[in-house]
């Protein structure tokens, strides 16, 4: 969805480095006896309102294979509901979730134990495609599919389907008419089947004044939020609480399908999006960093509820949690009310397991090399610290120094020898381990041997010179003028806030700036000599296919370090067959656009007329 892709560009806005405003940010913090934090930042800057949501200590690192992208599916898991809301028949609704249940576990018997095994013979491609099951497995297929539809009120969405198959060949007019009709009539009664009332969790938000109510999945943790009126704090206590005490993960089975399609667009559907998941698992060698946050097809298939069951019960539990409350209101005024709805909560029975595996030394470079529909490019990756480590300040220095307009990398290669259009560096420091990146796209006859030989004579320069007090001193002052914007708005502070307190304490975001400001011209020289070695680099090499798409230039005039951001969101965007999703999508975006800093102001323009777009293409198309 655009407006789920527009969190990740706000929170890469407002997480690029550090804080580095000597603005202190007062936050009263208290846990209840369950285990589970709470961050209070009263701001009365926005009047009437109260930017909230709570982070739970999870995320694809805490995965191990066969369960790759169970935290991901959670985010989609917390949005269908509990035994009060999101069901019109709780008890039926049970009953349907257990016998779905059942089925399931037997498929995945006849699965695991025979399918698998015709498919390492290599009888079959696929032991999870529909079209190579047995008689038995393709009968629990249909009794699966007919319990879901039952569930979501699609009894009928076989015969509806069969009905509009017979109107393409009819030509009388006036059996059109009735056939339609009867579709319509159809359409109509699904709504008021089944057990599941649809997004009756946002509805019933949007009712009462919430906007923005969004999620996202990363590496480390998975963060909920929404912003409402300050008079429905208590509203928003209630629901995030009674999803925290009885989510009953209803549409666990049929969600697959959901996660399935949202790998196909954002990775599947897109030019780079295959490769760059197998050059991050090319990258980390051991860390559990290598699979992807959405996971591996086989995965998506495999887990259980059972499997689910267990992750929730080792990490949504209070002790794992952490609510974040930003904007206009009073402290010993809401505390009550979280003690209140949260306290009720049970807290966990033993603290998630400490992830153990750390990345190994890399001894010699990796290299990968694509041809695809884009435009020439290079990647290098070097392995760098995680994020507490003391060296994270200097290596968001480096970055900072080669990045922007008066940056090195577009000084020396957009400007100077004009080999690229774009060029950019950055730190991807995570909670167990980090990379130091650079990148650029060719310009004009360029090669991506060039581009890459560029790149490493920058690396080369910050070992060999140290940088300048009065460059330095140039990046302070804009890391700083940059930080300091982040944090005006509600929703870059929670974002921050719950963010660090992930990776390993929401006081970074007052600490962090005299670590940053006092990053000297040696520290920088040091990091560099330590860590940009060719040794310990990854390089993917893109070169673009003959029959690749024109560049297009609205892209290109873009920030450097929003392309690949926003190509990403383009591809998804372009892959949407639903227009209303696309509205609800659209309203998201706008809402939040608004928050974003003014640098980003371009792209998000951008990626809301490629919304407005796609919407009057499927419109136009009925």
């Amino acid at each position: 969805m655009p407006a789920r892709l527009l969190v990740f560009l706000l929170l890469v806005a407002c997480l690029g480095t550090t804080p580095a405003s000597a603005q202190q940010v007062e936050v009263e913090e208290f846990v209840l006896p369950n285990g589970m934090k709470f961050l209070l930042l009263p701001r009365h800057e926005q009047p009437n309102t109260i930017t909230a949501g709570w982070v739970a200590k999870v995320g694809s690192v805490n995965e191990r294979p066969g369960i790759t992208g169970i935290s991901h599916f959670f985010e989609h898991m917390m949005f269908k509901g509990t035994d009060t809301i999101g069901t019109r028949a709780p008890e039926r609704d049970a009953e349907i979730r257990e016998r779905q249940n059942e089925v399931r576990d037997q498929m995945n018997a006849l699965i695991w134990g025979g399918q698998y095994e015709r498919y390492f013979k290599g009888e079959i491609e696929d032991p999870w495609d529909a079209a190579n099951d047995t008689e038995e497995l393709s009968e629990l297929r249909a009794e699966l599919k007919s319990l879901m539809e039952e569930q979501q009120g699609r009894a009928n969405a076989t015969r509806i389907e069969e009905m509009r198959s017979q109107l393409a060949s009819v030509e009388d007019p006036a059996t059109r008419e009735r056939l339609e009709a009867a579709i319509e009539e159809m359409d109509l009664e699904q709504d008021a089947m089944g057990t599941v009332i649809k997004d009756e969790f946002d509805r019933v938000y949007t009712g009462q004044g919430g906007s923005g109510m969004n999620a996202f999945t990363s590496n480390d943790v998975t963060f909920y939020f929404i912003t409402v009126p300050s008079n429905k704090f208590e509203l928003w206590a209630w629901m995030e609480s009674d999803r925290l005490d009885d989510s009953v993960f209803r549409e666990f089975w049929s969600e697959r399908d959901v996660v399935h399609e949202e790998r196909r667009l954002r990775t599947e559907s897109t030019p780079t999006g295959i490769f760059q998941e197998q050059f991050q698992a090319m990258f980390w060698i051991a860390s559990p960093y290598q699979w992807p946050v959405i996971g591996w097809p086989s995965d998506l298939n495999s887990y259980t509820y059972d499997d689910a069951l267990d992750y929730w019960n080792t990490y949504y539990r209070p002790n794992n949690l952490v609510g974040v409350i930003v904007g206009d209101f009073q402290v010993d005024e809401i505390k009550p009310v979280i003690e209140e709805y949260f306290g009720r909560l049970e807290g966990g029975t033993e603290e998630p397991p400490q992830v153990v595996t750390l990345e190994v030394p890399q001894m010699a470079p990796q290299r990968m090399t694509v041809t695809s529909d884009v435009q020439p490019q290079v990647d290098i990756w070097f392995q760098a610290v995680p994020f507490l480590h003391k060296d994270r300040y200097a290596l968001e220095m480096v970055a900072e120094i080669l990045n922007g307009r008066t940056g090195r990398l577009y000084k020396t290669m957009v400007e100077g020898e004009e080999i690229a259009s774009t060029a950019g560096a950055g730190v991807d420091a995570r909670k167990y381990g980090g990379a130091f990146t650079m990148s650029a796209e060719i310009k004009g006859d360029a090669t991506p041997e060039q581009l890459e030989a560029a790149l490493l004579a920058e690396v080369e320069r910050l070992k060999e010179e140290p940088v300048s007090d009065r460059e330095l001193q140039k990046v302070r002052n804009r890391v700083t003028a940059d930080s300091f914007r982040r944090l005006q708005q509600n929703f870059f502070l929670l974002l921050q806030l719950g963010y660090f307190e992930g990776l390993g304490g929401w006081e970074e975001i007052n600490e962090g700036p005299a670590r940053l400001q006092a990053v000297t011209p040696e520290d920088i020289q040091g990091v560099a000599r330590k860590y940009l070695n060719t040794d310990h680099s990854s390089i993917a090499t893109y070169y673009r296919s003959e029959d690749a798409a024109p560049v297009d230039p609205e892209i290109a005039a873009l920030d450097p370090q929003m392309q690949a951001m926003v190509k990403q969101a383009l591809g998804q965007i372009q892959s949407e067959t639903d227009a209303a999703a696309l509205q609800d999508g659209l309203r998201q975006m706008e809402a939040q656009a608004s928050q974003a800093p003014p640098q980003f102001q371009p792209a998000l323009k951008f990626l809301v007329k490629k919304v407005r777009e796609r919407i009057a293409e499927l419109e136009a198309g009925e």
